[in-house]
């Protein structure tokens, strides 16, 4: 029965997840359905903490707006999330930054490195064309 169900998970996982752990700032372009219509809201922020199983792994991502904290919990494999962008790398050494809740400001700040972006898509469009280069 058990296998069964193992086989069924591993149909559903996703493959393009990227390399992020907890302390990472992360970019996580998640589906909105609003009526009929359906578009692709952006929230940024601070991974603190992930719980890893399978297909039913999750991950949260709080971010301040407007001076107020804000906490979201994504499923990793869902259809919902469309990618999910690494910002920044961050140096932390706890598993879980729940310990974030209480700070605020400059004190809530996560030691890191910026990454790179290096998707094909990015570099090709970020090359001018010969209609676009200026003329001399």
């Amino acid at each position: 029965m058990s296998n069964q169900i193992d086989a069924i998970e591993a149909g559903q996982l996703k493959t393009d997840i990227p390399d992020f752990k907890v302390g990472d700032t992360v970019r996580v372009h998640a589906k909105i359905i609003e009526g009929d219509k359906e578009r692709i809201q952006v929230f940024e922020g601070a991974v603190i903490s992930r719980a890893n199983g399978g297909n039913r792994a999750t991950f949260t991502v709080r971010k301040i707006s407007y001076g107020v904290g804000v906490e979201r919990i994504f499923p990793l494999h869902s259809p919902r999330i469309d990618k999910i962008e690494v910002v920044t790398r961050g140096r932390v050494r706890r598993a879980k930054l729940y310990y974030l809740r209480e700070l605020s400001g400059k004190a809530a700040r996560i030691k890191g490195t910026r990454v790179q972006i290096t998707a094909r898509s990015r570099v090709s469009a970020s090359t001018p064309t010969s209609e676009e280069q200026p003329s001399k």
